[in-house]
This record gives C-alpha cells, sequence and structure tokens, in this order.
C-alpha cells in the first residue's frame, strides 16, 4: 500500500497525526490515510481510509446509535451521510471502554474534508445526546496547494 502524505506511520499505516474532539467525557479521536491504489486521479476518483477511535472516559454506560456525516469535496459541494450505526455495529462503551473501527470515503476531487456526529445514549436511563466527530483533511498528492 502506498500511502500519502509521506512520512511515519502507525500499524494501521496512518500518519501518528491524529484528530480529536472530546464531548461529556468521550473522546472521538481520527487518523486519515489516502489510498493510493485504490484511487483513479485521471478518472476523478480519489479515495481514503480513516480509521476512529471512541474512547469513553465519562461516569456512564453509552451506546452508539447512530451517525451524522458531512463530506466537504475541494469545490465546496457537501455530502451528508446519515446511519444506524457504524461498520454495521451499535456498540455498548461502559466507562474506561474504547471501540475502534475502520471506513472509507471516495471523492471526485483531490481533498476535501469531513466531520460529523455521533449520536449517542445513555445506559439504561436512555438519555439522547450527541458527541462531536472532529473536522479531518482529506489530503492527496494531486491537490492544489498554490497559494495565491
Amino acid at each position: 500500500m502506498r500511502l500519502w502524505p509521506p512520512g511515519r506511520y502507525d500499524s494501521l499505516g496512518s500518519m501518528a497525526q491524529a484528530f480529536e474532539a472530546v464531548t461529556q467525557g468521550i473522546t472521538v479521536r481520527v487518523q486519515v490515510f489516502y489510498l493510493a491504489e485504490q484511487s483513479e486521479p485521471d478518472a476523478a476518483a480519489y479515495k481514503w481510509a480513516y480509521h476512529v477511535t471512541i474512547i469513553n472516559a465519562g461516569a456512564a454506560t453509552v451506546q452508539l446509535l447512530r451517525r451524522s456525516w458531512h463530506i466537504t469535496d475541494a469545490h465546496g459541494r457537501v455530502q451528508h451521510v446519515h446511519g444506524e450505526g457504524v461498520v454495521g455495529q451499535q456498540p455498548v462503551l461502559h466507562p474506561g471502554e474504547m471501540y475502534e473501527y475502520t471506513s472509507g470515503t471516495p471523492l471526485a476531487t483531490p481533498s476535501g474534508f469531513m466531520t460529523g456526529q455521533y449520536h449517542m445514549q445513555a445506559l439504561p436511563s436512555g438519555d439522547a445526546f450527541d458527541i462531536a466527530i472532529p473536522a479531518f483533511s482529506l489530503d492527496s498528492p494531486y491537490q492544489n496547494t498554490s497559494l495565491h
């Protein structure tokens, strides 16, 4: 697998840098990497994978019910993606537990960014709340980096 940008990668092939947000004691950490072998720049088809770690440092047991993503390409076009759980699961996290998954996204432009929310509930009360997914950039070696 050829990864971009070049640099130090962890065991998943991700850059060591992580994007992070904390809401109500729950940390969402995202690492992202460009998938060069799955991308076709000549066909305006670019792909990225992202690895998410959710850490429950709060006092309550929580469950991830749904997700809402806002994916913006280099032309400012926004795609809204909503769905049940993540990668087919609605994980329950007890205090001190974490959950990890890897997913991906395609774009028709060589760069963009993503942000969103996880829609959660506290257990056993069922109280609903949202936690932030940090904004993270989707970078590739094909993006226009010229400054005006």
